[in-house]
């Protein structure tokens, strides 16, 4: 149900401050209490998923606000700024704004609003969900895990995702293994062990899916597996450790919540992901499918071959790449093209034949980008696009409102430009006319 509204959706680039404050009846969620307040209530919920340099979150405020005050005491209607708290978005797989999701019955299980956003529209959807529940509970189905606790004996699919390790097992799975593990080490008998299980449970469900296997949740009963826990100097429970190749292990310190663990799985995971690649603008297909998917496309203009060679430009390339690693949490695409090759592509970004090379920040979505006015290089790049990733910096229209044509060429064999050949021209057979004998 991880359904994005993509008609209405915004990305970066206007910087405003928080849409809601104490004195609204819009409760505020963070990662810190989402699970406390969301989770772990009987109540339903109404959340927006909003980032505050949004347009449609901005006028989606005042409707949210009035719809929050006519439901109050009757159904909880809450925000987060997800631009804010990326972790508990994308445990959510916000990846528009504003998106608004129904936390009822199964709390493990938010359904998407689809509706208008008008506060008669919300209020109407918020009292239908609430009837469903209702009547659900009449019925004597409780929908799933409704105060977001899930137990031992609820059905053995809540840990299908957390792998149990032994001390035979756990060498040949974690040691010397590509992938990030998370660990906890529990004693059966542990109180904080067991309010640990559901959120260890959910989290491995969440982050087996948002790394695709590449970060890995698992358990260990110490008092079973005495080698282990001897190994790794395990004196209280539950004890989370993370393992990555090559590494000393290192103690998890963080929350015990779902979002709380989910948020630092993502951070080690996007710690150890490649950068993003570097492609050069070789048709139209390469400009529009990286733009296209990722929130902003980081486009450099280089200069003409003969104006650099092949190390020359391998230089630029290498600054792009270094920046790509640093900012490679932010998931933003790469691109690079020669000065000249794609001029309508220049023009529409302002740089228009001159000043190589050349950076623009492109937001498909909202067909606007930002320039870099410093230098073409790892300072000047980092401020530029340092600046950007908090919202701040003049940007303006792509010229036209749509990418313009884009032209198919060869792609750049890494090697020095050739000048063009040109024909030898032999005149020793020409005759010159009479004025030009005089003149000679």
């Amino acid at each position: 149900l991880l359904f994005v509204l993509g008609t209405v959706s915004c990305t970066l680039f206007l910087a405003v401050n928080g849409l809601y404050s104490s004195s609204d009846d819009v409760i505020e969620l963070t990662p810190t209490n989402f699970n406390k307040e969301v989770i772990q209530s009987e109540s339903l919920w109404l959340v927006e998923f909003y980032a505050p340099w949004c347009g449609h979150c901005q006028r989606l405020t005042p409707e949210w606000k009035k719809a929050a005050t006519a439901l109050k005491g009757v159904v909880k209607v809450g925000a987060v700024d997800a631009d804010k708290h990326q972790s508990l978005g994308g445990q959510y797989g916000v990846r528009g704004f504003p998106t608004i999701k129904i936390f009822g019955a199964n709390k493990n299980k938010a359904e998407d609003y689809q509706g208008g956003r008008t506060s008669d529209a919300i209020v109407d959807a918020a009292l239908s969900a609430l009837r469903s529940l209702v009547k659900d509970r009449l019925g004597g189905r409780s929908g799933g895990y409704s105060s977001g606790k899930q137990s031992r004996e609820s059905g053995g699919g809540d840990k299908k995702d957390v792998i149990e390790l032994t001390d035979d097992s756990f060498d040949k799975n974690v040691i010397n293994s590509d992938d990030v593990w998370m660990v906890e080490f529990y004693a059966p008998w542990c109180g904080h062990c067991k309010n640990l299980e559901p959120e260890w449970a959910a989290a491995a469900t969440e982050v087996k899916e948002q790394t695709k296997g590449k970060v890995k949740l698992a358990a260990v009963d110490a008092t079973v597996n005495q080698m282990l826990a001897g190994r790794y100097g395990i004196r209280g429970f539950p004890t989370i450790k993370i393992f990555q190749k090559g590494e000393e292990p290192v103690d998890y310190d963080g929350g015990r919540t779902r979002s709380d663990i989910i948020a630092r799985a993502l951070d080690l995971f996007s710690d150890n992901a490649p950068p993003p690649e570097l492609l050069e603008v070789i048709n139209e297909d390469v400009l529009k499918s990286t733009c296209d998917a990722h929130q902003l496309c980081i486009i450099s203009v280089l200069p003409h071959i003969l104006d650099t060679g092949a190390s020359g430009r391998n230089s630029y390339l290498d600054v792009m790449l270094k920046m790509a690693e640093k900012y490679k949490k932010k998931m933003w695409g790469w691109l690079w093209t020669e000065a000249g090759a794609q001029s309508d592509l220049e023009s529409s970004l302002g740089i228009g034949g001159f000043g190589y090379p050349a950076m623009a920040a492109v937001n498909a979505r909202k067909m606007k980008f930002a320039l870099l006015k410093g230098s073409f290089s790892e300072q000047g790049i980092n401020e530029f696009l340092r600046e950007l990733s908090v919202g701040r910096g003049s940007t303006a229209p792509v010229g036209g409102g749509a990418f313009p044509k884009i032209h198919s060429v060869e792609p750049w064999d890494g090697k020095d430009g050739e000048l063009p050949v040109e024909d030898d021209i032999d005149l020793s057979d020409v005759d010159l006319d009479d004025w030009d004998k005089d003149e000679l």
